[in-house]
């Protein structure tokens, strides 16, 4: 498994002190998780069931990453949502037949204004945008997981979305020290501000994916998870694909929360609810 995201050495660095030091010592008391803690595995085929039935629309945010790439392919394979958008800033090529009734959107981030058709008409928003500072840079970075992700919010809170899912980050916290959290952080707070009718904060530590392309970066953070106790591992890192179920198995269950954080514990207990019941 590798890192979900484009990471140099010193970035990966940089990133695992950001993302586990908080954590080893805490400046202040940790926000309280607010996600279901608490999992009927049983019931969750019901909730599928009953989800399919109302015939709801989703548009996705970040379809050509890591997380957009699983949680597109687990929304279609679960026949969820009667309507499926992508909003990008390229056109994704798909073979494959399930994919051939996805809609995509081609906007320009700079300019949403101008595309504010894209994100209307639909019941569920699920945003998995994003970049990394090695990447895009210091104002590249705010500028993609910040600005595009909060504009992109409001126009959907204007299109009519009632659901919005945001993904986000372990130790996300707008007074952080580190530029990654700080902004994950701000953005959660400003888009509770658009007071959606539901509202899910995906808080993943180090996100694990399979990738064909190696990295040296993701190499480093790779070999240093697994020297780990499982358990510690566990506590401060999650496959993409358990993220994603998690995603998909917090939606089809009803709430009548209007903000859910789910933090990393959180994750791994409803991303790997239904493993429980099989043999």
């Amino acid at each position: 498994m590798s890192l979900g995201t484009g990471l140099g050495v010193g970035a990966a660095v940089l990133l695992l002190s950001a993302l586990l030091l908080p954590h080893l010592h805490p400046e202040g008391p940790e926000e309280e998780q607010s996600g279901p803690s608490m999992v009927d595995a049983g019931a969750l085929p019901k909730f599928r069931e009953d989800f399919r039935m109302q015939n709801k629309s989703v548009f996705i945010l970040g379809a050509s990453g890591e997380t957009g790439q699983v949680l597109l392919r687990e929304i279609l394979k679960e026949n969820l949502f009667s309507k499926v958008t992508l909003i990008g800033r390229r056109k994704l090529e798909f073979a494959e037949e399930a994919y051939k009734h996805v809609r995509q959107e081609v906007v320009d981030f700079e300019k949403l204004d101008e595309y504010s058709s894209a994100f209307q008409g639909h019941d569920v928003g699920f945003c998995c945008l994003g970049t990394t500072r090695g990447k895009a840079g210091a104002d590249g970075f705010v500028r993609v997981d910040r600005d595009y992700v909060l504009k992109s919010a409001e126009l959907a809170k204007a299109g009519g979305c009632k659901h919005f899912n945001l993904l986000s980050s372990k130790g996300a916290d707008k007074s952080s020290s580190f530029l990654y959290l700080q902004i994950k952080g701000e953005v959660e707070a400003k888009v509770e501000e658009l007071n959606f009718d539901r509202y899910t904060i995906f808080r993943p530590a180090v996100l694990l994916c399979n990738r064909k392309e190696s990295r040296p970066g993701e190499w480093l953070i790779r070999k240093f998870f697994s020297s780990l106790p499982t358990s510690w591992a566990k506590d401060h890192s999650v496959p993409v694909t358990t993220v994603v179920r998690a995603m998909v198995n917090n939606l089809i269950m009803p709430s009548d929360k209007k903000r859910e954080l789910l933090d990393n514990q959180a994750i791994h207990n409803l991303g790997e609810a239904e493993d429980l019941n099989k043999p």
